[in-house]
């Protein structure tokens, strides 16, 4: 009897102490955002800055209430007061460190969320220089156009190098599609064709403006990339043409909403990166509204 009370007060205290992590388990459920309980985070890509340095770009951002970045194939940095672009992959420790210390004193997180666009080839070496800086900054996702020339019959040359980094590495890599026809990957087909029967690494960065310039219909667009998204530049535009120009987001004809539920229903993870190329000097409120119609929509989404 005695032995069967003691272990009956053990079992006491042993819920007991797991009462205050179970609360505190909650509380972290409870304050989550609803974008965070999707998921998703918004972050702005540093290009829609590219008038400024990358540290008035941070600047930018933190004003935005935003916690992420991704950035660019190109960084633009101060030298003697005036912006310096060089090659993001360049980038020496020393500058990449005072980005990151800029970053954690705006509030930001100092981690990019991708880095991109980059043009991985199939000469090896040369690729391999592109993983190697990834690794250095700490960045997880590559958006990149593997250079195939154009041509169909190059592209499982340089995706056979980029598939093997990739895995090396543990790095993922996004293929980006600018507007068509120009451009080797603007039809989502030939990104499939790009990654079909390879590692899960390797995916798009779905840059759903540009499907709108192409004549696309962005939401069908991400149907069909579906179980290959990894990351995304984020717009909305004003009409479907070359020529259309970025809108504050749900006031434009890209159907966001629609493009937002889609990604829910694919159960896709990962940052929305709002890559505004509209009004380069004086873009900020119209960033603040793509803001303010993601979170709204989050909120409408998560229930």
């Amino acid at each position: 009897m005695k032995t069967k009370m003691i272990t009956m007060l053990s079992l006491g205290l042993m819920l007991v102490a797991m009462l205050p992590s179970c609360t505190t388990a909650n509380k972290r459920t409870s304050e989550q955002t609803p974008a965070e309980k999707l998921g998703w985070t918004m972050a702005v890509h540093s290009y829609t800055f590219k008038n400024f340095s990358i540290f008035e770009a941070i600047d930018k951002t933190a004003s935005l209430g935003l916690k992420d970045m991704s950035i660019s194939g190109s960084v633009n940095l101060l030298e003697n007061g005036k912006i310096k672009t060089i090659k993001t992959p360049t980038i020496s420790a020393k500058d990449f460190a005072a980005i990151q210390e800029h970053m954690k004193a705006k509030g930001l997180h100092t981690k990019f969320v991708n880095m991109g666009v980059v043009k991985p080839t199939a000469n090896e070496e040369e690729s391999r220089a592109l993983f190697e800086a990834a690794k250095r900054l700490g960045i997880d996702v590559l958006v990149a156009e593997p250079e195939a020339h154009n041509k169909m019959e190059e592209l499982s040359k340089v995706m056979d190098v980029v598939e093997k980094l990739a895995k090396e590495y543990n790095i993922k890599v996004a293929i980006h599609n600018h507007p068509g026809p120009k451009n080797f990957y603007w039809d989502p087909k030939v990104v499939l064709a790009a990654v079909k029967g390879r590692s899960p690494l390797l995916g798009a960065c779905c840059d759903v403006g540009h499907y709108v310039r192409s004549g696309l219909d962005p939401v069908e667009c991400l149907k069909l990339m579906e179980g290959r998204i990894l990351a995304l530049h984020f717009k909305d535009l004003n009409k479907k043409s070359p020529k259309a120009t970025d809108v504050p987001w749900g006031t434009g004809i890209s159907n966001v909403r629609g493009m937002m539920e889609e990604l829910k229903r694919q159960g896709y993870k990962g940052a929305f990166c709002v890559e505004y190329e509209t009004n380069w000097e004086s873009s900020t409120p119209e960033i603040a509204e793509c803001a303010k119609f993601f979170n709204k929509t989050c909120a409408e989404l998560v229930k």
